[in-house]
């Protein structure tokens, strides 16, 4: 549990940091902050703090609303999202936040009605033919049962809508607040059937323990998914990038050799700092694409006869660096006596396309070195 907590707070905070004024955001940074705080203060050393100003119900008062407060923040998302409208969803964050102090106070008169009766005991221990701990717990049942339930009816509407991952991510949490709402509905029940002296079985109360137990992980897990989803796709364009990168190299190398002022980026750099810079990686390889496709170009013109694309002939990147080699020997590198022609063109125009033609074009170089027995320069690890 505090585990997901830290993971799915921080996560929302670094977020919250880059949109400060994303108002939905902030309401689910709110929320997680007030589990956070409910699940924290409820706890050793904070709860005996607590008690020591407030009394003994003071512990309890005080994570209850935090977790009124949970999920008051918990509808104020759904409020707040592009699908409510901002002015709209302001104007219903306002009437439901009344809602919200008129719990507070309900749950702030009982804890104080019940005075020294009340000994700070938890649900299943606390004496429920006190009126006043009976008001307490209905009171804060009764609120979260409507909240968790709007708030369950708008994360399915979302979910239906959404696309991956963002739809996996609100089922979950759909699950997580389900669990949560059947959890306090049959606290309610409990709760009445208590204060009329009726003998609850242990095992419905441990039950109701059990499901908002894995209800409030659940929920944490949908809220965090999407954005931990997002982010190992990002590794994962990283890694093609940076394993595309490399086999650039060899081509690479053999154009920037024949071709410097093409070098989009001479200025001197920190090797450390531009690897360590999470577009680091996206930035070179950009980078290398494009000057491979510059030398090209200005090549182009002296690798008669024009070359297909390799969907049309096999084996057109083993020719096609032969003839590149030789050009590139030749003393009149710096002529441009013809215009330039399409050389190891993709069939679709999109830069993916394009690098993965230069990657087979630099992996044919790579293999005519190799049979020509050239030992790899240490120009070619080179980030520029």
């Amino acid at each position: 549990m505090i585990l997901a907590f830290v993971a799915a707070l921080g996560w929302k905070i670094f977020q919250l940091v880059k949109a400060p004024r994303d108002a939905a955001l902030r309401a689910v940074t709110l929320c997680l902050l007030s589990a956070a705080c409910s699940f924290t203060l409820a706890r050793e050393p904070f709860a005996g703090w607590i008690a020591s100003v407030g009394g003994p119900g003071a512990p309890r008062l005080v994570q209850n609303l935090f977790v009124l407060s949970m999920v008051f923040w918990l509808m104020c998302f759904y409020l707040y999202s592009a699908a409510a409208g901002t002015a709209e969803g302001t104007r219903r964050a306002r009437r439901e936040a009344l809602l919200l102090a008129l719990a507070a106070i309900g749950l702030v008169t009982a804890t104080v009605a019940a005075g020294i009766h009340d000994h700070g005991a938890g649900f299943r221990r606390s004496d429920l033919s006190d009126p006043a701990l009976v008001s307490f717990y209905l009171v804060a049942d009764v609120y979260l049962v409507y909240a968790l339930s709007m708030a369950l009816r708008w994360t399915c509407a979302y979910a239906r809508a959404s696309q991956r991952p963002a739809a996996t991510g609100l089922w979950l949490a759909a699950a997580g607040i389900g669990a949560m709402a059947a959890s306090c509905t049959i606290r309610t029940v409990l709760t009445v059937v208590r204060s009329q002296g009726g003998t609850v079985p242990p095992a419905v109360t441990w039950a109701s323990s059990v499901i908002i137990a894995l209800g409030v992980p659940l929920f944490l897990i949908g809220v965090s998914y999407p954005g931990v989803a997002t982010r190992i796709a990002v590794v994962r364009v990283r890694r093609q990038h940076r394993r595309m990168y490399r086999r650039l190299g060899p081509l690479w190398q053999m154009l920037n050799e024949a071709y410097p002022e093409h070098t989009l980026y001479r200025m001197p750099t920190k090797q450390w700092r531009d690897h360590l810079l999470p577009l680091g990686v996206h930035r070179r390889y950009y980078r290398r694409v494009i000057e491979c496709r510059d030398g090209l170009v200005r090549i182009s013109p002296r690798l008669a006869p024009t070359t297909v694309l390799a969907e049309d002939q096999s084996g057109w990147a083993d020719d096609l660096a032969d003839r590149l080699c030789a050009a590139l020997r030749s003393k009149q590198l710096q002529e441009a006596p013809a215009q330039a022609v399409a050389v190891a063109m993709p069939l679709t125009q999109t830069l993916e396309d394009d690098a993965h033609q230069l990657a087979q074009l630099s992996d044919a170089v790579r293999r005519r070195r190799v049979r020509a027995g050239a030992k790899p320069s240490d120009r070619e690890s080179e980030t520029s």
